[in-house]
């Protein structure tokens, strides 16, 4: 998806194009891809996944940082699937750990964790999410270790790799 795709999307504040177009470009460096089409009726308002891409509804109101909670989705999901996901897991421990993958991108591409966890978001659960991440006791992380994606920090300098929210690779 071009910067003017991104850029002719109705995005909502936090953040708003600016965070959006940071978003994409660090995604598409990752092998994110966005795509603009009609996203139907979904759990996020004016996005959805469609054949392994995160598809953007330029007519529906959306906030940026769902782009990272979506991408969350497809980068800790089985490989050999993401190209044909169509939906996502509703599996609670994939669910934690893409919210804990959409943190370490987040820091990563300089959005801040009120841009992520906006307070329309994850079931009225955003503030206890963007303290409990930034007090370093957030969900996720031990699944995101046990995907060889990041080391838990009690474990990172045992493994001698940089702990969470540092990555050693973006999709599992």
């Amino acid at each position: 998806m071009s910067e003017a795709a991104i850029e002719a999307c109705r995005w909502l504040e936090p953040g708003g194009a600016q965070a959006a177009l940071t978003i994409g470009a660090f995604l598409g460096g990752i092998g994110i891809e966005l795509e603009a089409g009609p996203a139907g009726g979904t759990v996020l308002p004016g996005m959805t996944v469609v054949n392994g891409r995160i598809r953007v509804d330029p007519a529906v109101p959306g906030y940026p940082g769902d782009l990272l909670h979506e991408a969350g989705h497809l980068a800790v999901c089985e490989p050999a699937e993401r190209a044909s996901r169509e939906a996502m897991n509703d599996d609670p421990g994939v669910e934690m750990a893409a919210i804990a993958w959409s943190v370490a991108a987040a820091k990563a591409c300089g959005v801040s964790l009120e841009v992520l966890f906006h307070e329309h978001g994850y079931k009225g659960g955003a503030g206890a999410l963007r303290q409990a991440f930034a007090d370093g006791r957030g969900v996720g992380i031990p699944m995101l270790a046990w995907f060889g994606m990041t080391a838990e920090p009690h474990r990172a300098e045992e493994w001698g790799v940089p702990a969470f929210p540092s990555m050693s690779r973006w999709l599992r």
